[in-house]
């Protein structure tokens, strides 16, 4: 366990100093540094292979994988749901009631958390305002925060109600069990958050350039690679315009890059929007992961259990 907290320590570290350079949101490197000190390698391999930026000037294109729009989303939910869901353990962790009701409560703060600060308060600026931010996020932090829940309690609880020592969080047990059950709720809500994803319900990956940097030329070779791409896919490649029209279109697009990539480029708008009929089936699938996360905690572990 003691080599579990060192890489822990290590791996925020690296993260916490490397990713100062990466031209990514506030909020997603915050979310980053909030998960590897939930995962620790875990975290920092996310981290390196879906949001730092490989060569000066790549970040647009390199995040535009609709893999890592589902990674940066997930991370961002499981980062905010998590802080609520800790807190809420660290509190009823003294109040010697039932573990069922622990995990609601740990349920509900999570969520809470998740929704109000980590959802609408840092995307506040997406909505134009935080009553707008809250409407606009409620349902995809409901079913993300779900499928976090399902995967968590199903290996928390019957950890925890076979283990004592893990319940108390003056012990480096309680941490390191949490910690574990923080990652299989990550790896729970990955398809949730890509059919989110998929169907414009949540972003992923941000990228934040200061003062609306132009993009290095490294960048430019990668915009013309993707241009040139683009013309062969629609037939263009044997007739259609040269590579200097092509060259000298990239040049100009460099010089007036946004700060931030494009919505196609940021997953906002990935996949046909999801009808009403999508979206509460969705809701039902998202309470069944959760009840049946309980399900294995009442069978594995003791959901009646007193702390």
């Amino acid at each position: 366990m003691l080599l579990w907290f060192i890489q822990v320590a290590i791996a925020t570290a690296f993260v916490a100093v490397d990713i100062r350079t990466t031209p990514e949101a506030t909020v997603m490197k915050w979310g980053f540094v909030i998960i590897t000190l939930f995962s620790g390698l875990f975290g920092a391999l996310l981290y390196v292979l879906s949001c730092r930026e490989p060569l000066p000037g790549t970040h647009e294109l390199y995040v535009a994988a609709k893999w890592r729009q589902v990674v940066g989303s997930t991370m961002h939910c499981v980062a905010g749901d998590g802080i609520g869901i800790l807190a809420a353990a660290v509190i009823t962790s003294h109040l010697g009631i039932p573990t069922w009701v622990d995990v609601l409560c740990e349920y509900a703060l999570g969520f809470l958390f998740g929704w109000s600060v980590f959802q609408a308060l840092f995307m506040k600026s997406m909505f134009g305002s935080y009553l707008e931010s809250l409407r606009n996020t409620f349902m995809s932090e409901l079913l993300s925060m779900n499928a976090v829940m399902g995967g968590m309690t199903a290996v928390m609880v019957p950890w925890m109600t076979s283990d004592m020592l893990a319940m108390s969080p003056d012990g480096p047990r309680f941490w390191f069990v949490m910690s574990i059950a923080l990652c299989a709720g990550f790896v729970v809500a990955l398809p949730m958050n890509w059919w989110l994803v998929d169907h414009g319900r949540k972003h992923g990956m941000m990228t934040v350039r200061p003062n609306g940097s132009p993009v290095p030329q490294v960048s430019a070779v990668a915009h013309a690679g993707a241009t040139l791409s683009r013309h062969h896919e629609h037939g263009l490649g044997s007739t259609g315009r040269s590579l200097p029209t092509v060259h000298r279109d990239v040049h100009e697009h460099q010089g007036d890059m946004p700060s931030a990539a494009s919505p196609d480029q940021q997953g906002h708008a990935m996949g046909k929007p999801a009808s009403r009929s999508q979206l509460m089936l969705m809701t039902v699938i998202s309470f069944l992961i959760f009840g049946v996360g309980l399900l294995v905690a009442s069978i594995l572990g003791d959901l009646t259990m007193h702390h």
